[in-house]
């Protein structure tokens, strides 16, 4: 009934208006049952479905009660992005905007910004004009590296710089199945990742620590820099001891391993690959699997660092994948993998 109802209401307001009023309402409702009939599901609009719909609804004013397939503020905005794309096209006229540059130049603006941290944008914009580049500060600064947790650029400069001269000393603690804790100190080289020495005990000393400090580094092969964290195992005795053999210290901030990473990440990795994989009866026995991680570590474990070598720089040796043969390691929890002899 009530259908009914709006369609005698409907007819009667259609014999009021003009001729050219319904003939344009009746071509737009057949508009958008086409489109229904075309699409099964959610109807896609097209580019000239929003040009026929924009230039109607300037043209005509009854477009509202005939449209059914979209909202009006649709068709608004329509118009909308119609007339600033035409403003937008009409004023770049022959003028497309700023040329891109070559991909060579964005790779070398991106390098610049990783080594030279404390620069600024101006700074390599007058690096770059004194190789004959010139270059906007705005480009610059587009491709400026984004980091989530950038680090201090000073420290990782300091550490980057003196790779070649840095050691870092550490102790971690290693339970074992007598319930007694272990002690183990691990001293590391920077530049190639390489654990120079080790050992254990159950009570670390100053004097203890002192005479492993010179087992590590015999001669003249002391490093620049030490770093290494306030622990009070590193008393006087150490102390004296690193002065003696030349080298610097850099006591980290408490709390703060992160300012020490190479050897953290060195302990991380000794516990993730051996430790959390086995149980220690005793000083002897561990001692023995170190002894035996290390024998693998140097000179067959890859690191990310080294692109991807070993740090007694492991070579590489191509084999098919037919030919490749596998070795145990560190009583079989690691493997490494060389080609078959001939």
């Amino acid at each position: 009934m009530t259908h009914l109802i709006q369609f005698l209401f409907s007819l009667i307001a259609s014999s009021a208006r003009t001729r050219l009023s319904l003939q344009l309402e009746v071509a737009m409702l057949r508009h958008q049952l086409s489109v229904y009939r075309t699409e099964r599901r959610r109807p896609r609009i097209s580019s000239s479905d929003r040009l026929l719909w924009s230039f109607v609804s300037k043209w005509w004013s009854g477009w509202r009660e005939a449209l059914y397939f979209v909202q009006p503020r649709t068709v608004v905005a329509w118009q909308k992005r119609r007339f600033r794309d035409y403003w937008r096209a009409l004023s770049q006229h022959g003028r497309p905007g700023r040329p891109k540059i070559a991909p060579e130049l964005r790779q070398l603006i991106k390098r610049m910004w990783q080594a030279n941290p404390t620069w600024g944008s101006p700074r390599i914009v007058s690096e770059l004009q004194m190789l004959g580049i010139a270059v906007a500060k705005s480009t610059v600064e587009r491709y400026k590296p984004r980091y989530r947790k950038p680090p201090s650029p000073s420290w990782r400069t300091f550490l980057e710089q003196h790779a070649h001269e840095l050691a870092s000393i550490d102790f971690f603690v290693v339970p074992t199945a007598t319930l007694k804790v272990l002690f183990v100190l691990v001293v590391l080289v920077h530049d190639r990742r390489r654990i120079v020495h080790f050992n254990v005990t159950e009570h670390p000393t100053a004097q203890w620590t002192a005479q492993q400090l010179t087992e590590a580094f015999p001669f003249d092969t002391a490093p620049r820099y030490l770093l290494r964290d306030g622990d009070g195992s590193y008393g006087r005795q150490v102390q004296r001891r690193i002065r003696s053999l030349g080298t610097k210290e850099v006591i980290t901030a408490p709390a703060s391993p992160w300012q020490n990473p190479y050897v953290e990440r060195v302990i991380g990795s000794i516990r993730r690959e051996l430790l959390d994989h086995v149980i220690v009866l005793n000083e002897r026995h561990l001692k023995r699997l170190l002894s035996s991680y290390l024998d693998y570590y140097l000179p067959w474990r890859t690191h990310r660092s080294l692109a991807r070598d070993a740090p007694d720089h492991r070579p590489v040796r191509s084999a098919k994948p037919a030919h490749v043969i596998d070795f145990p390691a560190v009583h079989g929890l690691h493997h490494y993998y060389l080609p078959r002899v001939a």
